[in-house]
């Protein structure tokens, strides 16, 4: 009976870190990255065609968890021509100066269940201010999805200046969706000897 109660213990804590995974290859062709706003009162969405994203997360470590997301703001895609070289142009993104908006994670808190808090910088136009999202990340042994959203304010980027800082023409407030999926690669424990 003893030897079974000290067995037990080192067979779980073996299997658990022979499973122990973490996730860190990004698939950006099954990713997305989507925003929405109101322009006119009239509800608008649009999206991202090209962004990379570095991310590790176990789900045993959510707190070590680390993310950097880097989106080529000239890949925007609104829906019209020429509202995307509108929206690439030096009143909004002025992406030839500043062709990468960036996120960078500085802290990943569980919130329960799949649920987690995800603190950081996002840094748009040359600024850079505070941004906390809940995530969900929901796993299956082979990739996490993680889904989220957060709101900005635009012109605290300075994203529509002159004539377009009017908010009744385009609101002020800004949703960004994302939809990424990360591939694991096993964890291998390493060797105490």
């Amino acid at each position: 009976m003893n030897m079974i109660k000290i067995a037990l213990p080192a067979l779980l804590l073996f299997a658990s870190s022979v499973q122990a995974v973490e996730y860190g290859t990004f698939q950006m062709n099954q990713s997305a990255l989507n925003f929405a706003y109101k322009q006119m009162g009239v509800p608008m969405q649009g999206k991202f065609k090209q962004f990379s994203a570095q991310i590790a997360f176990d789900p045993a470590k959510p707190g070590n968890a680390r993310a950097h997301i880097d989106v080529n703001l000239a890949s925007i895609d609104t829906g019209s021509t020429d509202a995307n070289e509108e929206v690439a142009g030096k009143l909004w993104f002025d992406a030839k100066t500043y062709p990468l908006a960036s996120f960078v994670s500085s802290g990943v808190k569980a919130a329960g269940g799949n649920n987690y808090q995800v603190s950081g910088k996002l840094s748009i136009k040359g600024k850079t201010l505070d941004i906390v999202t809940p995530v969900t990340i929901k796993t299956d042994g082979k990739r996490a999805i993680i889904d989220g959203s957060f709101n900005i304010k635009r012109l605290a980027y300075g994203i529509g200046t002159g004539e377009w800082a009017d908010l009744s023409t385009v609101a002020d407030d800004v949703q960004i969706v994302f939809h990424l999926i990360v591939f694991a690669a096993p964890v291998i424990p390493s060797s105490t000897h």
